[in-house]
């Protein structure tokens, strides 16, 4: 089946985030992290079914949920998951929150790799623990890497409990390599740190490069990891509150079920778990063309870059659907930016300090919507970010 992602879809007045946060009528939204394109099928058919049925109780998480998940992950990325290593609950970030909770305790510290996604630092401070940053580093060919003595520097503090590792990484753009995964193992297990790696862009990979899950890697990693896990982003269903902790350990998973209760983030709607399952069972073709659609916009973007905005580089993308800019040569800054391009060309990106001070001087992209919407907004855009100031 050939799956449609030119067609706009109107948005405006559903009481999305995205597109309802403004109340300009004219303005673009380039920022948060949805799609602008219909699900795949087979889920608006699952969506539809339980709709249809018009009860809508408490909900038991049924068996095939589990299948779903570990026939999904041994056959697109070669990872064997056991049925009773899956914890669900409602989101990524509640997730995390329950893994900070879990394993740590106030005071602690934990690493992580800016420019990063903003709810790190959230999850992290409201666990009333520290945030430790390691910043990754620029390559002579714009790719962002890891700072190994850096990294292994903050690790070494003995406060530090957690790394947390985004992979692929939000919003620079990396899909980390097994060796790097290896390498970044080696250094938290030899300072007893674990590793919590969120892998919800998972399925967001450009041609040429692999998701490799940190826990596939070999057992060193699986044991000394917790995975953190979800269909939202790559199946564009986040507004239905489903993802799921993965973790070998049955003295660490009692501690995060626990914190699971703690936080009161134990029950699940019955929309979400019958969208992972159609996701994970049926969605296979549909993922598969996205990511061609997103590649051919990543690349359309780079040659308008390159054509009228040559100042500005544009970060490699292996992953994720979220373009890292280097605006840094505007003598500006990022939150200044933000605002103009919203002002004077009606388009919203995200303020690259949003993920950290590493990310002063950068704007993020989202360029997961139809060619034409995005074409517009980058000739909407160009006018501002021609101008150096």
């Amino acid at each position: 089946m050939t799956y449609d992602f030119d067609t706009i879809w109107q948005r405006r007045g559903t009481s999305c985030v995205k597109w309802d946060c403004d109340e300009a009528l004219d303005t673009t939204p380039l920022w948060v992290a949805d799609m602008d394109f219909r699900v795949a099928k087979p889920i608006i058919d699952a969506l539809r079914r339980r709709v249809e049925h018009g009860i809508f109780g408490y909900t038991h998480v049924p068996q095939r949920y589990y299948d779903s998940i570990i026939r999904w992950f041994a056959s697109r990325h070669q990872w064997h998951i056991e049925p009773d290593w899956i914890l669900y609950t409602t989101g990524v970030v509640p997730a995390l929150s329950v893994a900070v909770k879990a394993l740590c305790n106030p005071g602690d510290k934990v690493l992580i790799q800016t420019p990063v996604y903003n709810c790190f630092f959230s999850s992290i401070r409201n666990n009333d623990c520290e945030v430790v940053e390691s910043r990754l580093v620029q390559a002579a060919d714009g790719r962002w890497e890891v700072d190994w003595e850096d990294m292994e520097r903050k690790a070494a503090d003995p406060q530090v409990r957690l790394f947390v590792l985004c992979n692929p990484h939000n919003p620079c753009g990396r899909v980390w390599t097994k060796e790097e995964l290896v390498r970044m193992n080696d250094i938290c297990i030899s300072h007893d740190v674990m590793v919590v790696a969120d892998e919800i862009h998972c399925e967001l990979v450009m041609p040429d490069h692999r998701y490799t899950p940190f826990a596939s890697v070999s057992d060193d990693c699986l044991d000394n990891s917790i995975t953190l896990s979800s269909p939202s982003k790559s199946f564009n269903t986040a507004g239905l509150q489903i993802a799921n902790i993965i973790c070998s350990s049955s003295t660490i998973r009692q501690r995060i079920d626990r914190a699971i209760n703690i936080n009161e983030v134990c029950d699940v709607n019955p929309f979400g778990v019958d969208a992972l399952i159609a996701a994970y069972d049926e969605g296979g073709e549909w993922i598969d063309q996205l990511c061609q659609y997103l590649w051919r916009n990543y690349q359309s973007l780079c040659q308008f870059f390159r054509q009228h905005l040559p100042h500005l580089p544009v970060t490699p993308l292996e992953g994720t659907y979220l373009v890292w800019v280097d605006c840094r040569s505007l003598g500006v800054d990022s939150d200044t930016l933000k605002h103009r391009l919203h002002d004077e060309a009606h388009v919203l990106v995200n303020s690259g300090t949003m993920y950290g001070e590493a990310g002063e001087g950068w704007i993020r992209i989202n360029i997961a919507c139809p060619q034409a919407t995005l074409m517009q907004a980058l000739e909407l855009m160009k006018p501002v970010l021609e101008k150096k100031q």
